[in-house]
């Protein structure tokens, strides 16, 4: 497989990351890594991402949603690996998931 096919990453992260600017440390990565796709809050403290992009690119995130940022506490990182929809053409915060 080449690093630059388009690929989706599919992510749910759980821990102390509602309320510590998640959503926005994904948004910033994935915009500045040429990443597609959405990030939103979720019930029962959980972050769910979807993103499109080169395999490489998604590698980065998904190492980026281990670490958040500085103030979250990443406990897990639920993930799947799709093919790419290409129904995104730019990165985008959703409204939360209550």
């Amino acid at each position: 497989m080449e690093t630059d096919e388009i690929k989706a990453l599919h992510a749910i992260i759980d821990g102390h990351v509602q309320g510590v600017g998640f959503r926005y440390f994904v948004h910033n990565f994935a915009e500045s890594h040429a990443l597609a796709g959405w990030v939103r809050n979720r019930h029962e403290d959980q972050v769910e991402v979807f993103a499109e992009g080169s395999e490489a690119n998604l590698n980065e995130l998904l190492r980026a949603l281990w670490r958040g940022p500085g103030s979250a506490r990443v406990i897990n990182v639920d993930y799947e690996w799709l093919p790419a929809q290409r129904q995104h053409t730019r990165f985008s915060i959703l409204p939360s998931e209550f």
